[in-house]
């Protein structure tokens, strides 16, 4: 594997020299197919995400959610493997030959935890519903599997050669779905990935995410009365803190690129009892999963050493791991050009009105109209975020895009982005980017020359040595990793 932060650039510079030539776009009839399938199904599309919004579920718990997109596609005439990769919530569906390409589609559908909030644009929590779908996966999920019903549809009508499936990928905020997924080898015949993610803004620009691991670290020592026999305790928070105490002292021999946080996830029941147990629970990111894993092992031995400082005993458990996104300038290039072809966004004037009142609550206000315009195309910049898709592009070329779902300014995982999902404004930017991925899969399945030229680019930003290995070894899927918290 080359070094990642020094090759971001480099891989910038190669893959834009060989930006698609070989596009040739789709025809207008073909579009209008498309478009004509999804203007159909929308009506439904919302209420499916609506359904999703209103009981939102958090990672691997997306049982309601994920039968009801099984639903969705089986209507169509899928055929859908469930609880693959030992994950009941996780699902492949697929439409189409065994002969041509097989392009893949991305539905991700976790909530997140404490974001309560009602379609307004004050923020105002719903009695019994402590989540929320802060990212927006209610719509992607959904926007997802519209466009895989689009392009099933066209190609039985025009009896087009090839593959599209649908992956339906539980928890990534956090649990790592896709990496399980990816490791029990469901992707291997995969020739393209396409997804997308919502947003604030419309675009198909290409780059790298930070790979990430995230662990638990657990102190176990003697309790005891705290101020009549504190000399019998042995206190697990204070190895927390002693922990804490090196890690911030290992921040200034760390490439600078790292990402190190932590909160202190249990330190005890009263302050008056020394406390027999206490747990941290760490992220550490940077742009090279090769560096991710050496930090995670330093960090072990400064658990050692706490434990040995403050006589506990220690154990540590990798909740999640995923690599960076490894981006694909050639698939870049054919997603931007769908993406300037689908009809643009257009807000009518009670949506222009609830994000005008929205914005009043945001830091950064960009204009309003932005929603209707497509961002100019960039590749190789380097993004401070991870995702468990960065696994995903590491063992077959993948592309994706942002729409705008949510009020100019919506920073990710705020009520704001709650809101605005649960309305149209949350629904135009799904249909927009089901449009894109129809338009992007159908291309690539009557163009087998860029699908050719983007797997050539993948193979050599990958380098020829390379071999996926997980950043979460051989466990299991933490099913219960949301309920522990």
């Amino acid at each position: 594997m080359k070094p990642f932060v020094a090759s971001v650039f480099a891989c910038s510079i190669i893959a834009s020299s060989s930006a698609s030539t070989l596009a040739s776009g789709l025809s207008d009839d073909i579009r209008s197919q498309l478009d004509g399938y999804i203007a159909s199904y929308e009506p439904r599309m919302r209420e499916v995400a609506h359904q999703i919004w209103s009981r939102p579920e958090l990672g691997y718990q997306e049982v309601n959610t994920a039968n009801l997109l099984i639903s969705e596609l089986e209507k169509y005439g899928f055929q859908v493997e469930e609880g693959v990769a030992g994950i009941p919530t996780a699902f492949v569906a697929k439409a189409g030959s065994d002969h041509g390409p097989v392009i893949a589609i991305l539905a991700e559908m976790d909530a997140l935890p404490g974001f309560s909030q009602d379609a307004v644009p004050f923020q105002q929590p719903v009695d019994g519903i402590t989540s929320g779908h802060a990212c927006g996966h209610h719509l992607f999920g959904t926007g997802s599997v519209a466009a895989a019903i689009a392009v099933a549809l066209w190609m039985k009508d025009n009896n087009v050669e090839g593959q599209i499936r649908l992956y339906g990928t539980p928890a990534e905020e956090g649990g790592s779905g896709k990496v399980y997924m990816v490791r029990a080898g469901l992707f291997d015949d995969v020739d393209v990935v396409l997804h997308w993610h919502p947003g604030d803004r419309n675009t198909a620009s290409q780059g790298w995410s930070l790979a990430n691991v995230a662990v638990k670290v657990r102190f176990r020592g003697v309790s005891a009365h705290a101020a009549l026999s504190p000399e019998r305790g042995r206190s697990a928070l204070q190895a927390v803190e002693a922990f804490h105490h090196m890690i911030n002292m290992m921040r200034e021999h760390v490439p600078q690129e790292t990402r190190i946080h932590y909160i202190v996830s249990n330190g005890g029941a009263a302050p008056n009892v020394v406390p027999a147990f206490a747990e941290s629970y760490l992220y550490v990111r940077n742009p090279d999963p090769a560096v991710v894993r050496d930090i995670v092992a330093r960090i072990e031995k400064a658990a050692q050493g706490a434990a040995l400082g403050t006589e506990t005993e220690y154990s540590m458990e990798r909740i999640s791991g995923v690599y960076s996104v490894l981006p694909n300038d050639t698939l870049g290039h054919v997603m931007d050009g769908n993406l300037r072809a689908a009809a643009p966004i257009k807000w009518d004037d009670d949506e222009v009105a609830f994000a005008t009142k929205m914005q009043k609550t945001l830091q950064a206000t960009p204009p309003l109209s932005s929603v209707g315009e497509v961002e100019k195309y960039t590749f190789g910049e380097q993004g401070y975020y991870s995702t468990d898709v960065g696994d995903v592009s590491w063992v077959a070329p993948t592309v994706g895009l942002n729409t705008a779902t949510w009020v100019p300014g919506t920073p990710a995982h705020s009520w704001q982005a709650v809101a605005a999902g649960g309305i149209g404004i949350g629904y135009k930017g799904m249909r927009l980017a089901a449009e894109t991925l129809a338009f992007t899969a159908a291309e690539l399945l009557q163009s087998p020359e860029l699908i050719d030229q983007a797997k050539a680019e993948f193979e050599q930003e990958r380098g020829p040595d390379f071999t996926y290995s997980s950043l979460i070894g051989d466990r299991k899927p933490a099913l219960d990793y949301r309920l522990k918290n």
